[in-house]
């Protein structure tokens, strides 16, 4: 019981003694930090620059959004279709030019690696599942308006939206493959909004950021003799991207 009630007593003293370390050690060293380097030394020298160049990678997690037609409604042979998140990574150029003091555009064309996959429960005993997998290569040409907040401390939050248009490169070989797949569309139009948050240091800006991707357009094939097609009105798409930007 004393072994147990010293190691209580310890922790719970212990505890804030470690957080009450932990604080001043960090409030020491923002305050040399700030001392040294003022609020927003690095700021100043990239807001000079009219206009800046930087290089991006992100990850992204995509799929469709499929829409029924009344064929599906009358079908016996496909009970249900669905979309299943896929995983990708974008690799893209930055071209960012400043429209005032809190503005800019930026244009960032690049590659973009997505996998998206439609599943479809056939109407059978065992409810036998089809997947099919689309593995896509896009080359995109995105363009965007950018808020920015005031800078604090070499820091400063934006808010960014506007429109991508993408063009699927591997979309032909893609199909020749296989005549029996559904077929997407090689080209598609997005509406794209997010936020994320610059971090200025000496040489280069880094800016975090997550980005929603939505499809304005129909990017489905149809195709009259494939009941995969029939049953299926529109097919749109939809993007969640987490992009790290490295400019200056």
């Amino acid at each position: 019981m004393a072994s147990t009630y010293t190691g209580r007593r310890f922790y719970l003293h212990g505890l804030p003694a470690a957080l009450t370390l932990c604080l001043t050690i960090f409030c020491c060293t923002c305050a040399r930090a700030q001392f040294v380097g003022g609020n927003n030394r690095n700021f100043y020298d990239f807001q000079a620059k009219p206009y800046y160049f930087g290089i991006t990678l992100g990850f992204n997690s995509s799929r469709y959004t499929p829409f029924r037609s009344r064929e599906f409604l009358y079908t016996d042979s496909i009970v249900g279709v669905e979309s299943l998140n896929g995983p990708g990574f974008n690799l893209n150029l930055i071209g960012n030019l400043k429209l005032g003091k809190y503005f800019d555009f930026r244009f960032t064309p690049g590659f973009n690696f997505a996998e998206r996959n439609l599943n479809y429960t056939q109407s059978t005993q065992r409810r036998a599942q089809i997947q099919e997998k689309v593995e896509a290569v896009f080359i995109e040409l995105p363009f965007y308006f950018r808020y920015k907040s005031a800078p604090y401390r070499d820091k400063r939050l934006f808010l960014i939206a506007g429109m991508k248009y993408s063009f699927d490169v591997a979309s032909e070989s893609r199909t020749r493959q296989a005549e029996e797949l559904v077929r997407i569309s090689p080209h598609d139009f997005a509406v794209e909004y997010g936020a994320g948050i610059q971090i200025f240091f000496p040489f280069f800006i880094l800016s975090p950021e997550f980005k929603i991707s939505h499809g304005i357009g129909n990017t489905l094939l149809f195709n009259p003799t494939l009941p995969q097609s029939v049953i299926l009105d529109k097919v749109t798409t939809r993007t969640f991207t987490i992009s790290f930007h490295i400019e200056g």
